[in-house]
């Protein structure tokens, strides 16, 4: 039975760039595509965040440049948080599947490896 789920993906940039968010970005991207098994008909949609300090580009650029081009994309920055990681980018992509969600596999490269540690990421 095909479900809707929700797969959580974090990475960072090293710069505030627009070329170095959409790099960051589509390889976070491919990285979710990959470790999901994803077609691009499953997608749904895709909620993404950057912290403050990212916003030389608007992070859906780089799902166009996959060819998410039917996908309904948006951005917003995250709540400021005293120590939080800085040059993040979030995304929450929805996709129609079979899998269960303990088959889902969220994806946190660079930096963003160590929200993981921090707790907040664990929450399923």
């Amino acid at each position: 039975m095909t479900k809707v789920r929700a797969i959580r993906g974090a990475t960072t940039s090293d710069h505030n760039t627009k070329e170095e968010i959409v790099e960051a970005t589509k390889e976070m991207l491919e990285s979710l595509i990959s470790a999901n098994d994803l077609q691009t008909e499953d997608v749904i949609s895709a909620f993404f965040t950057t912290t403050k300090d990212l916003n030389a580009e608007f992070p859906p650029v780089a799902a166009r440049k996959i060819g998410w081009t039917e996908v309904a994309l948006m951005c917003s920055h995250e709540m400021f948080v005293p120590d939080a990681l800085e040059k993040c980018i979030r995304v929450m992509v929805h996709i129609n599947t079979d899998k269960s969600s303990q088959d889902i596999n969220n994806v946190y490269l660079k930096d963003a490896i160590n929200l993981r540690k921090r707790g907040f990421e664990d929450e399923s």
